[in-house]
């Protein structure tokens, strides 16, 4: 069965974190909606090589309305957590027990919603101490699965099981 999936992503994300889980997604059969600011603006991958049309904007969404949460990385998770209205968007997915797939730098928004606490997790070495100090559990391993609803990975060399995991748990949900 078809689910649809929330990406928040703003310029500066990871281009290979958005493209590639976005790919595998849609090539299983579900629907990935991309979620900023304003809809209908183009946000740049920070390497130059995605631009991604925004297909929501954030006062225009809710949870109900979607089965998971895509944070891809880079500097895009850094600039959302400081809108409230995200960090409470991935809070109410947190809450509403969703399944969340977070990779380097996306678990960001994760910390700012104070979702992080006894959780199994992993992220890029350069956020590792703020998982650690916001409670997570943190391994430094390819892919970590928390719960069946919280998947996260490291860099874009991990994205491989990343997709594999992320998938597995959409079957599920």
């Amino acid at each position: 069965m078809s689910k649809k999936i929330a990406v928040l992503i703003t310029d500066e994300f990871e281009d290979s974190e958005f493209t590639s889980p976005a790919e595998a997604y849609t090539k299983a059969g579900h629907q990935v909606v991309t979620i900023d600011k304003k809809a209908g603006v183009t946000v740049t991958g920070k390497q130059g090589k995605a631009q991604v049309k925004i297909d929501k904007d954030i006062d225009h969404v809710n949870v109900d309305d979607f089965d998971a949460l895509l944070l891809p990385g880079g500097h895009s998770p850094d600039s959302l957590r400081g809108d409230d209205r995200f960090v409470n968007f991935t809070k109410a997915f947190v809450d509403a027990g969703k399944p969340i797939f977070a990779i380097c730098h996306g678990p960001q928004l994760l910390i700012s919603a104070n979702a992080t606490r006894g959780r199994k997790m992993t992220s890029v070495k350069a956020i590792a101490i703020d998982l650690k100090n916001a409670g997570a559990d943190f391994y430094d391993k390819e892919v970590v699965v928390d719960n069946d609803k919280l998947v996260t990975s490291r860099t874009p060399d991990d994205l491989p099981a990343f997709n594999r995991e992320s998938l597995r748990i959409l079957e599920t949900v």
